[in-house]
């Protein structure tokens, strides 16, 4: 069996998912029509900011926090009924992660095409 590259396992996965610039997300955001999720570790949140309005739930913790029945839903921080819009800091780890909630049977999910760097550049508000 051979193992897979990060560069295979992006692109098969960029094959399978929704890509949205930036301008997208924030429109949807201004919309209030989708959950912006933040899957960047901690360290780079206290080097780089916050995004406003974004939920911030680790990669190592996505699956976790986003099984139907976790506390987010519970308590009403995420919504089930809007899409779930990722992003990290340059769009590999949320590519992977879209995939991991497809497998989930998430429908209604994307990612941020340049993740934090792009959404850096755009109107987004950083914190």
């Amino acid at each position: 069996m051979t193992v897979k590259s990060i560069q295979t396992l992006v692109s098969e996965a960029m094959q399978e998912i929704k890509t949205i610039n930036a301008e997208e997300a924030f429109k949807m955001v201004e919309e209030n029509s989708c959950n912006l999720i933040d899957i960047r570790d901690a360290r780079e949140l206290e080097n780089t900011g916050k995004v406003e309005n974004s939920v911030h739930i680790t990669r190592g913790m996505l699956e976790i926090y986003l099984d139907p029945n976790s506390a987010l839903f519970q308590q009403g921080v995420l919504e089930r009924n809007k899409e779930m819009v990722l992003f990290c800091a340059g769009g590999v780890r949320s590519a992977l992660a879209v995939k991991a909630l497809h497998n989930m049977g998430y429908e209604k999910v994307s990612h941020i095409e340049g993740g934090f760097g792009a959404i850096s550049q755009s109107k987004f508000k950083i914190v």
